[in-house]
């Protein structure tokens, strides 16, 4: 049984809060961690929706933060059961034309990279390859960035144009790309169709707006660092936040899960604890923070009376998407994709992720503008057969698939429209996908669903379908996120802390949104700072 009154209490078990209350338990607080849903881990989720024995992730698919995440380290979570692979060939795309894929490989094997690219312009091949190489070098500061509070002065346009300056003036990118969208950034870099499409998906698959100016700097930077730097978590991306849980249990975290928060007790200006839907009052003597999503915090559990009137304004215009928006489809099949494309290179047909239903840049930047427009794009993914690496995805012999299609948000269509999109969306896609791999027929199928925004919206909590709680653009990231006067995670409800992703740095499993919320509070009530001296950050 859970106690009446703890130091601290933390609303929401996704991977964000799991971080948070096993710092602070760490530190010295009795913490207690309260989740609506059965189990922990958000958007750390895998389950068997389909078929019995085929593991799908629902949500997040590819870890790109795990070497430098600090939970991982500092609580021995590989001891925990946290297993990883990393494919090599990690971002391809196959045609329907069956001319050469394009294969992006992990960033120890830039030769094969280079290779698959030069088939249609060494130009591109070397540009590409030398953009790669500085961006990895760059995975200290990205580190720095991720894991820390965000800096004002280092996020200013100046200080991003002197950056780019510094590490790419010499390849002809001056300071002005910064100022410029992702996809001019791809289109003034690279003359390949092929390469481009494939870079303007890989750009929306982290959220950033091809067309959004200004982010011209996060894909030479943030993007170019994450692509193919892609782990698998074996046996599901839940096993990251089921390691997460052990270890806060280790440390000893009260968790309770099927225990909705109906509101957050504010009394005198200060978070004194929380209510549950079942009425139970839970007190809280130091802090209470939430992994919500803002919107949900500020104006549901705290309530505008509680509120100036600048907090409510400003919760209010936070916005959610469209560049987030996600459905995903699962299918079980007899046996993996098997491209027509491989003729070029066999490694297409053993990639980690891969884009199909592309053919060329105007057909992806079609599908995403139509997305962003609230209109249903045409059918095309990008995708993943995990069960290639990871055999405990799948019964023996046959294969788990999953992929994201980019949706409009889930209030551009009503309850009877996304029901058929439910019914009907996949066998549409199937019929693209056999267009590049001819083995895709309903015959290879086994049975398949799709999960869309609407339904997102419901069980995580994700309001439009946005899986990263917010839009990514130049007043929604850094020191603006979620809004200036909230980007130190201190809300103006002396005690109350936020720690999911509507705070900087925004969505992904990275866990920064909870570490950077313990620093925060570790600063205020001066515990145990959570920083490593090998690591730097």
């Amino acid at each position: 049984m859970t106690k009446a009154t703890y130091d601290a209490i933390i609303i929401g078990a996704g991977h964000n809060g799991l971080c948070l209350a096993a710092y602070l338990q760490r530190a010295g607080l009795d913490t207690l961690v309260l989740e609506r849903r059965h189990e922990e881990g958000g958007g750390a989720n895998t389950e068997e929706p389909v078929m019995a024995g085929f593991r799908h992730n629902l949500h997040a698919q590819y870890m790109e933060f795990f070497d430098i995440m600090p939970m991982i380290q500092d609580f021995g979570l590989e001891d925990l059961g946290l297993r990883t692979l990393m494919p090599d060939a990690q971002a391809g795309i196959a045609f329907a034309d069956g001319r050469p894929p394009i294969v992006l490989h992990r960033p120890d094997r830039l030769d094969a990279t280079r290779a698959s690219i030069a088939r249609y312009s060494a130009q591109d091949a070397d540009l590409f390859v030398e953009l790669k190489r500085r961006a990895m070098a760059l995975e200290a500061l990205v580190a720095t960035n991720l894991y820390n509070p965000p800096n004002l002065t280092d996020s200013t346009p100046g200080a991003q144009a002197d950056m780019a300056e510094a590490l790419y003036g010499d390849l002809g990118v001056g300071r002005h790309y910064i100022q410029k969208s992702p996809k001019q950034v791809i289109d003034d870099l690279f003359e390949t169709p092929e390469l481009r499409a494939l870079l303007y998906r890989v750009t929306v698959e982290w959220g950033f707006p091809v067309d959004q100016t200004g982010t011209g700097g996060a894909f030479l930077s943030f993007v170019m660092w994450t692509v193919g730097n892609w782990k698998l978590a074996l046996g599901g991306t839940h096993t990251l936040a089921k390691a997460m849980t052990q270890a806060c249990y280790r440390e000893g975290v009260d968790l309770l899960e099927s225990s909705p928060v109906e509101a957050i007790i504010v009394e005198d200006g200060r978070a004194a604890g929380v209510r549950t839907r079942s009425g139970r009052e839970i007190r809280a003597t130091r802090l209470v923070a939430s992994n919500a999503d803002l919107r949900q915090t500020l104006l549901d559990l705290v309530g505008e009376d509680h509120l100036s009137s600048l907090w409510v304004k400003r919760a209010k215009a936070y916005r959610y998407g469209p560049s987030h928006v996600l459905a995903t489809p699962m299918f079980c099949l007899y046996e993996p994709p098997a491209y027509s494309s491989a003729r070029w290179d066999p490694d297409i047909d053993r990639c980690f992720y891969t884009m199909v239903g592309f053919d060329g840049p105007e057909d992806t930047i079609r599908y995403i503008r139509d997305a962003y427009s609230g209109l249903l794009p045409r059918p095309a993914a990008g995708t993943w057969v995990n069960s290639l690496w990871d055999a405990s995805q799948a019964p023996a012999g046959r294969h788990s698939a999953t992929g994201w299609y980019f949706m409009p948000p889930a209030s551009s269509l009503d309850a009877r429209q996304w029901a058929e999109v439910r019914a009907e969306y996949n066998d549409r896609f199937l019929e693209v996908w056999r267009e590049s791999a001819p083995n895709m027929t309903p015959d290879n199928v086994l049975a398949h669903k799709l999960y869309t925004p609407d339904q997102i919206e419901r069980k995580n909590l994700m309001r439009e379908g946005d899986f990263s709680n917010g839009e990514f653009s130049p007043d929604q990231m850094g020191a603006n996120r979620p809004f200036p006067e909230a980007s130190s995670y201190r809300t103006e409800v002396d005690g109350l802390y936020l720690c999911g992703p509507s705070a900087h740095p925004g969505g992904g499993m990275h866990a920064a949104c909870g570490y950077n919320a313990f620093k925060a509070i570790s600063e205020d009530l001066g515990l145990a700072s959570p920083l490593v001296a090998e690591r730097g950050y």
